[in-house]
């Protein structure tokens, strides 16, 4: 049987890749994870294949053009992040539900492609201030970096209520036992 779509979007620092690495490691939801393609440089230990298919600009553009992105947005200037098809169909093929980590333009575009066989997530910050402290204690980007993610965050949260379900991520343990419920009413039930 062909797996569904589970698309998980949050803001920047909100813990979300660490709420996808906590579900990943319960085999019986039967997640697959699709990795995104992006025009940035790696950071940190970031691998390509691995945690993102890193591309030039120019390759990336190229992939735009031939049609070979489910979506893909410019989120910063110069700096475009999208979902290869062929990822989408990878997991889904083989019978894995696919765990989708993607802007919020992203998952609602997917949202409408897919209808009823995607299920979108949108996982929200306690508050802004939280949000600032968890981008600060990272430590993984610069002053005026951190200043355009609390922006874009104050305006990716106001897309929320277009998403199938919120998640807050107050509790860690609480917001991942509440998105893997999730998963599990969607993915899992018995087909009619």
């Amino acid at each position: 049987m062909k797996g569904k779509i589970i698309i998980l979007s949050a803001p920047s620092g909100t813990g979300k890749s660490t709420i996808i690495s906590r579900l990943m490691e319960k085999p019986d939801l039967k997640l697959g994870f699709s990795v995104s393609a992006t025009s940035r440089l790696p950071r940190g230990e970031e691998k390509d294949g691995k945690d993102y298919f890193f591309l030039t600009p120019e390759e990336f553009m190229q992939k735009v053009e031939e049609g070979k992105f489910v979506e893909w947005e410019e989120v910063y200037k110069g700096t475009c992040y999208g979902t290869l098809e062929s990822e989408v169909e990878r997991v889904t093929e083989a019978g894995s539900n696919l765990i989708m980590d993607v802007d919020v333009k992203g998952a609602l575009s997917i949202k409408r492609r897919y209808g009823l066989n995607a299920l979108s997530i949108f996982i929200m910050p306690p508050s802004v201030d939280v949000l600032e402290s968890r981008l600060r204690n990272r430590a993984t980007d610069s002053e005026e970096t951190i200043n355009k993610r609390l922006a874009k965050a104050e305006y990716e949260m106001s897309f929320s209520g277009e998403f199938d379900s919120v998640v807050v991520n107050d509790n860690l343990a609480d917001a991942v036992n509440d998105v893997e419920s999730k998963i599990r009413n969607f993915a899992l039930r018995e087909e009619d």
